[in-house]
């Protein structure tokens, strides 16, 4: 794998950390701040409001610059966004540098998709993909947890100066390491939007809104079921959520493998799998080995679709392929607010804090419905070309099939070519 993967994993894990961080640190922030638990909530949602309204726009306005240029671009108002952010000194500053810290990042993810699976090896896209989102898993594993206890420690405002150093660093290893590839060619709004016309491409959204918003109906609720029915303590809970985080990373290094191979078959299996993985957890959540066992199922099945949706949005959408990359990140935070709010329903109705667990059960099979959809509907459309290339000699009045064609016309070309040879023996 090219070494500029290294560099957009660098850059996903910084995103990854501060995209997280502020789950861990809200009651600091908020008894900082002076505001309620509730209006701290904000800091989440304005992050995940910029990256729904940043992916488009941003990737619109660099649609016909360099791609590098594009991902420094990124990096430079990520950083920016997260100096504003330990630095803030009030409750509404802060939450104009989180909207401002969301905006770049589905342009990111999206540009940077595009530029991994174009650095790999014919056959290793989907694994290179998979390489840049390890970066944003290990923040679960790594970022995450060090990003808490240092804003614990020492105050909520290093754990975002510590980001933006990872932003600087990011930014530096993009520029030393990615290559500058020109510009694409012809690149037009209207042209990107038209891409958006195949069925497939709204199909890959669908999949991405009920597939994985199956997990985080599951993920947002977490902490709770596992204090107040698998009997964990809140220090252990910190353990199991690095446990889901390294599932999260085993699973997008195994899905980008198997992705490359067969990718409709592995975003099959695995929502499957993911659908199986909450219903065990519903059912064995009052079992706190096996409900542990569970949560680091439910983290490697989640993500290992991710780089499966990824290339097929390369595939679909090839005539904007940055523009529909950087859709699914908004998408993906659809499907967050979609699971969080379903989740809290089922809650709120008192089915229980393990419910949220079937419904992210029934989100994953709806998800699964999707892609079965999407793989159907490919098979026909191979089906009707194959049928239309095999009737195509018929078409043109040839007496046989193409192949026969081929070969008669290759003894043509054999027989000509020994004429000539002859013809130059002979004595002038």
């Amino acid at each position: 794998m090219p070494i500029a993967l290294l560099a957009l994993a660098v850059a996903a894990f910084g995103i990854g950390t501060t995209e997280f961080v502020m789950m861990g640190l809200l009651p600091e922030v908020a008894t900082d701040l002076g505001v309620s638990i509730p209006a701290a909530g904000g800091y989440i949602s304005l992050y995940a409001l910029g990256v729904v309204v940043g992916a488009p726009v941003l990737t619109a306005l660099g649609m016909r610059m360099r791609r590098k240029s594009v991902l420094l671009g990124m990096m430079a108002l990520f950083t920016a966004g997260n100096v504003l952010s330990a630095l803030a000194p009030t409750h509404e500053l802060l939450l104009g540098a989180r909207l401002l810290s969301g905006l770049p990042h589905g342009t990111f993810f999206g540009v940077g998709a595009v530029v991994a699976a174009n650095l790999a090896a014919p056959g290793k896209r989907a694994q290179a993909i998979s390489m840049m989102f390890l970066g944003l898993t290990t923040a679960n594993v790594v970022g995450v947890p060090v990003g808490t206890l240092l804003g614990q420690e020492l105050g909520w405002r290093w754990a975002f100066g510590l980001v933006a150093v990872i932003g600087v660093l990011a930014f530096t290893a993009v520029a030393a390491l990615v290559p500058n590839e020109p510009a694409p060619e012809g690149a037009s709004l209207r042209g990107e939007l038209r891409a958006f016309r195949n069925p497939q491409v709204w199909l890959a959204f669908a999949v991405v809104v009920f597939g994985f918003a199956a997990t985080f109906s599951f993920y947002s609720y977490i902490k709770p079921v596992l204090t107040d029915v698998s009997g964990y303590s809140p220090t252990s809970v910190t353990l199991l959520l690095a446990l889901f985080g390294t599932g999260m990373t085993a699973g997008t290094a195994l899905g980008g493998r198997l992705a490359d191979r067969a990718p409709l078959r592995t975003l099959h299996v695995f929502l499957a799998g993911l659908a199986l993985a909450l219903s065990a957890f519903a059912l064995t959540a009052h079992y706190p080995v096996v409900a542990a066992g569970a949560v680091f199922l439910i983290g490697l099945t989640g993500f290992a679709a991710i780089p499966s949706i990824q290339a097929q949005i390369l595939d679909h959408a090839q005539d904007a392929p940055a523009l529909g990359s950087a859709s699914i990140q908004s998408t993906f935070n659809i499907a967050n607010s979609l699971g969080a709010y379903l989740g809290g329903l089922v809650i709120a109705a008192g089915f229980g804090l393990t419910s949220p667990s079937w419904v992210g059960a029934l989100l994953a099979l709806v998800g699964l419905g999707f892609a079965l959809l999407s793989g159907g509907l490919q098979h026909r459309a191979r089906r009707q070309t194959a049928q239309t290339t095999a009737a195509a000699p018929a078409e043109i009045g040839e007496p046989g099939t193409v192949e026969v064609a081929t070969v008669r016309a290759d003894r043509s070309a054999r027989a000509a070519a020994t004429d000539h040879q002859i013809d130059r023996r002979q004595p002038r």
